[in-house]
């Protein structure tokens, strides 16, 4: 009964002694592993990929001519606008209509740029970005102004002025005053062809 329990032991101890030499050997011979090259050019040019960022391929469509483009350049921003305004990032949203404003503008859709340019100038109000504030009154004189709403483009002008000089911006003032100037020497210049052709228009009359 001893011996057999003594030749039961010493095969288990050899079996796993065997398969204690054999995980060695097996460990050692996959350790050892070929060195790698060193990289010489650590830039990212060497990376090939055909990643596309949306974001830059729009910012390019933007600045591209053309009415498709500019399309759809304001499709991208007022999906920017909307998800400002989602999470009431007020200031970055102003920015953003104002963009739609310029965007239409080009587009000569002036009602729609007009709109843009008074709720950017609402959120900018709120936001009290005297700068851009004054920037939406310019821009709303100036489409006023091609629609003919002289009187009123007048008045954001001078609204404009008033906030600069209250802020002590100088160089924003003596600007907003030229403007203020050129803008009253067109409506003068606008009203002296009837005035010019008065005599013309008389004689039109007699000869009907």
């Amino acid at each position: 009964m001893r011996l057999s329990l003594v030749i039961f032991f010493c095969v288990i101890s050899f079996s796993a002694s065997a398969q204690f030499w054999r995980n060695i050997g097996f460990k050692k011979k996959h350790l050892i592993l070929p060195l790698l090259q060193p990289v010489k050019d650590n830039s990212i040019s060497r990376i090939k990929t055909t990643l596309k960022l949306n974001s830059l391929q729009v910012y390019s469509v933007a600045l591209a001519p053309g009415e498709y483009s500019l399309e759809t350049a304001s499709h991208y921003v007022m999906g920017m606008a909307k998800h400002n305004m989602r999470f009431r990032i007020y200031n970055q949203a102003s920015y953003n209509f104002s963009d739609l404003a310029q965007l239409y503008y080009k587009l000569h859709r002036f009602s729609e740029a007009k709109w843009y340019f008074l709720q950017s100038n609402y959120l900018s109000r709120q936001e009290n970005d005297d700068k851009h504030t004054i920037s939406n009154l310019i821009s709303l004189a100036m489409i006023k102004t091609d629609i003919g709403d002289v009187p009123s483009a007048r008045t954001d002008l001078l609204e404009a002025r008033d906030i600069a000089r209250a802020k002590g911006m100088q160089a924003e003032t003596t600007a907003i005053e030229k403007k203020i100037l050129l803008l009253a020497q067109n409506t003068a210049t606008a009203g002296k062809p009837d005035v010019k052709y008065a005599e013309t228009a008389g004689s039109v009359k007699k000869a009907l």
